[in-house]
């Protein structure tokens, strides 16, 4: 995911030496291995959280608010994504065609989010395809990352000549070298405070239309009437999506349908308790227009990432300027969910949460970075670093589950007798006794680790998945 190509020569490279103009052959840049590896856990926890959420909800998405395993996923991409692109457009140094790349990059990426999350592929479970474009889901996954990586590597690119100049070790000289960067942060921070408490959120009325609901067909009325709210069904979020993208075109099965105003079973699923509320029958985009401006902060702590490795020579003060930055970050998060003052929430992609996710993502890239390109023991991470290396095909085929739905499509007798379910059930869960165990193992050993091994095969092939 994101940049969730995988592709080498563009991905993410560290210039160690400028190759002198007169070189007919540039020298081979280094790729950062922690990157790599950084890239396939984000996936491999993907893969985690969608296929063994439903037994263990607390690695699921919270709710609302608080942060689960699952919460980390998105913004640990958006990071990702902003490393890549500072390291990755310093190699192309015709502005023209950076821009023409991106732009592609960003449409590719808004083609397969539409095809993977629209609707239109069902894997792995229902042995259909197409969507009514009357409920295509617009939002989702890639698009977010699309809209991210697009306003980032323009950002980027216009800021080119900066990367020319040398950073001062120890001094905050490289937040004054891009400081455009950061005003731009201050804008989208300022534009999304100023929209989410300061819209007014009127009543709303909603029918169900998930066929597989008690309630499909019937009709909901939701009071709001409010201003600068964070709750469920009235903060500006859902608002601004139900009146730009159309209340059926937004995702049916929100999180916080496991809430305890909804359920008696929270954090798991199951049917809604007598008296819940109209506002849990209704769908809410995870992925909305609001909350995805506000997640292109995560991509410029990323991109600032980036340039922290450009810029800074040695490892010490690489680290030194990580580390502090990933805590001073984190401890703000989490002072301002427990003050209430602003709480973390992934569905609103609040303030907090970019602090907390953001963060993170910088001490565990900043591990990663100790241990493989400081300590060389990447050989500890390879089916990570494989699968960083080929992440669209892994994001593809096992977190949106068309390898599995190619599988289901060969069954005996009975849609459900199939490999994939044989599998689960006699060597997993048959054999630990339980599901939520047998579920767990049968992700990490199944699917996880299967396609490390398939992506260190394809990496020693050479073949990748490009975008």
């Amino acid at each position: 995911m994101a940049e969730i190509k995988a592709e080498p020569a563009l991905q993410h490279h560290l210039i160690v030496s400028e190759p002198d103009i007169s070189d007919q052959k540039p020298l081979k840049p280094k790729r950062v291995a922690s990157l790599d590896i950084f890239r396939g856990l984000t996936v491999s926890l993907m893969i985690l959280v969608d296929d063994a959420g439903g037994e263990w909800p607390m690695i699921g998405h919270a709710p609302w608010n608080g942060c689960h395993l699952a919460d980390f996923v998105m913004p640990f991409f958006l990071f990702i994504v902003g490393t890549s692109i500072a390291l990755s457009l310093k190699r192309i140094p015709d502005q023209l065609l950076a821009v023409k790349k991106v732009i592609l990059r960003t449409l590719k990426l808004l083609f397969w989010g539409l095809l993977l999350q629209g609707g239109f592929s069902h894997a792995p479970d229902k042995l259909t395809y197409g969507v009514d474009m009357k409920e295509i889901r617009w939002c989702g996954i890639l698009q977010r990352i699309a809209l991210a990586y697009l306003v980032v590597a323009l950002i980027e690119i216009f800021l080119r000549s900066a990367q020319t100049k040398d950073v001062t070790p120890g001094r905050l000289s490289i937040f004054k070298l891009y400081y455009w960067q950061w005003l731009v942060a201050a804008c989208v921070l300022t534009t999304y405070f100023a929209v989410i408490y300061g819209t007014y959120v009127p009543d709303w009325q909603f029918t169900v239309h998930d066929e597989g609901s008690s309630d499909y067909g019937k009709s909901f009325t939701v009071s709001c009437g409010v201003r600068g709210e964070l709750d469920p069904p009235c903060n500006a979020v859902g608002y601004i999506d139900r009146q730009v993208l159309g209340i059926n075109h937004m995702y049916q099965h929100p999180a916080w349908k496991r809430s305890k105003a909804c359920t008696e079973n929270s954090p798991y699923g199951g049917p809604f308790r007598n008296g819940a509320p109209s506002w849990c029958h209704a769908p809410f985009e995870p992925e909305g227009i609001l909350s995805s401006i506000s997640a292109i902060l995560s991509t410029i702590v990323g991109v600032h990432f980036g340039h922290v490795l450009i810029h800074m020579k040695d490892h010490q003060t690489r680290l030194k300027h990580w580390i502090l930055m990933g805590f001073a970050l984190l401890i703000l998060g989490i002072v301002l969910h427990f003050t209430h003052a602003i709480p973390s929430n992934k569905q609103l992609y609040t303030f907090s949460y970019v602090c907390i996710t953001s963060g993170a993502a910088a001490l565990v890239f900043s591990a990663f970075y100790i241990m493989v390109d400081i300590w060389d023991i990447k050989y500890l991470f390879l089916p990570l670093q494989w699968i960083g290396m080929n992440a669209m095909l892994v994001y593809v085929m096992a977190a949106e589950g068309i390898f599995a739905g190619f599988f289901n499509g060969w069954y005996y007798k009975d849609p459900h007798n199939t490999l994939i379910y044989w599998i689960q059930k006699h060597i997993f869960v048959g054999v630990w006794h339980s599901r939520r165990v047998g579920i767990l193992l049968y992700v990490i050993f199944a699917e996880i680790l299967f396609w490390g091994i398939v992506a260190g095969i394809l990496h020693w092939l050479g073949i990748y998945w490009k975008l």
